[in-house]
Order: structure tokens, then C-alpha cells, then sequence
């Protein structure tokens, strides 16, 4: 669990920018928040140190697919 993520969210005053480190817990509360969405950009020593979209995270996925079952 100690695995710090990182995910690009959109400012208005810079197009994106790098948000973290955050743990998982922290993580799944920002999916809840709908501050993460499936497109968005996350890294972590987990996908390698490379930018995946949420959606390729299956953990994420799970949790965002309990939040928005309509969506499926």
C-alpha cells in the first residue's frame, strides 16, 4: 500500500498538471470525488513510472464501475 500514485488534472491557469504523491486510499477518495475519471492520466511504480489511463487500472476501474453502475 505504500505506492505513491500520481494523476494529471486539467487547471485553467496551466492546461495540466502533475498531482501527487498520493496513496491508494487517497486515490480511490479523488475517483469518488469525480476528480479522476477513466481517461485520466495516472502513474506510479505500479504502471512502471509510465502515464495509463485510469481505465487500463483494474482496481480503479472496479471502483469507478461501483460509482456509475449506469455506465457500464
Amino acid at each position: 500500500m505504500g505506492v505513491g500514485w500520481y494523476y494529471m488534472a486539467s487547471g485553467w491557469i496551466r492546461k495540466n498538471r502533475r498531482v501527487g504523491p498520493i496513496s491508494e486510499a487517497d486515490l480511490l477518495s479523488e475517483i469518488s470525488k469525480g476528480k479522476i475519471s477513466p481517461d485520466t492520466l495516472l502513474q506510479s511504480s505500479k504502471t512502471k513510472d509510465k502515464w495509463v489511463p485510469m481505465n487500463s487500472i483494474g482496481p480503479a476501474m472496479k471502483h469507478w464501475k461501483k460509482l456509475h453502475p449506469e455506465e457500464e
